[in-house]
């Protein structure tokens, strides 16, 4: 094996595990945003897990966070709640850094 080809091969292993991780981190971060959205409908214990659990599936939708965004803005509507897009949007940005730092912590 030559030199290009182990560096290529290093790079193929970095590239799967920060695939690996994004994934980890997306789904965290969804989760932690479905707990503060149950929480803001008044939503707790079990069935708060099981509303987070919907907000993880709904990112499975399509690449980026605007799926779940969607599904938890028609939640606070069907509730009445008025949740501006500017917290909503302040609030996903909190749970990302969240989820990095517990993934992070978790990998370590």
């Amino acid at each position: 094996m030559t030199t290009f080809d182990k560096r290529e091969e290093g790079f193929e292993g970095k590239f799967v595990y920060d695939e690996k991780l994004n994934f980890a981190v997306e789904a965290r971060l969804s989760k932690l945003y479905g707990l503060w959205a149950a929480e803001k409908l008044g939503i707790t214990g079990a069935d708060a897990l099981t509303y987070a659990q919907e907000v993880v599936s709904a990112n499975l939708d399509e690449p980026g966070f605007d799926d779940i965004l969607r599904k938890v803005r028609a939640d606070f509507d069907k509730k009445g709640l008025d949740v501006s897009e500017h917290v909503m949007h302040a609030q996903l940005e909190i749970c990302l850094e969240e989820a990095k730092k517990q993934i992070a912590e978790q990998s370590s």
